[in-house]
């Protein structure tokens, strides 16, 4: 046990999380979510599948986010799966829960989750570096999150 890590970042989890450079992407997913299949690459390599048994959506985002730095130089750091047939602005209750917590933890503002359509969603899954994969039974409870920089910009 490490002191100040959130209990519920496994080994496999936060040696993923160090391992992620700069503008990686790690996804948090659903039970419904197809991580087997998505999990391999356009370069035919299998990306790692982090499994969270008895975790959800929320609680998972607000343990990454306790440690992974969003990356500032992209407009939108966060993206979502949009829900199927539903008008553009549509969130779902857990969409809106994470978000607020994105929010009211400083991480990110609401403009910058932009929601993806599913097949959309599935590209990028595709070139994301690792996928989360939840207990949380909620459809579309899929979140991708952009990895940042630690530290200050440089002196021009």
């Amino acid at each position: 046990m490490l002191k100040g890590i959130d209990p519920l970042l496994t080994p496999q989890l936060l040696q993923v999380l160090a391992e992620m450079g700069h503008g990686d992407e790690i996804i948090v997913a659903d039970a419904n979510f197809t991580a087997a299949s998505l999990s391999i690459g356009p370069d035919g390599r299998r990306k790692p599948i982090i499994h969270l048994p008895g975790a959800g959506i929320q609680r998972t985002a607000q343990a990454l986010l306790s440690l992974l730095p969003l990356d500032a130089a992209v407009s939108q750091p966060i993206a979502y799966m949009k829900v199927c047939d539903t008008p553009d602005g549509y969130r779902s209750r857990l969409q809106r829960e994470v978000i607020d917590l994105i929010e009211s933890g400083g991480h990110a503002r609401g403009e910058q989750c932009a929601a993806i359509e599913r097949f959309a969603f599935y590209d990028r899954v595709r070139t994301a570096f690792a996928i989360v994969l939840t207990s949380d039974l909620q459809p579309y409870g899929n979140f991708l999150f952009k990895k940042g920089v630690i530290g200050e910009a440089l002196d021009a």
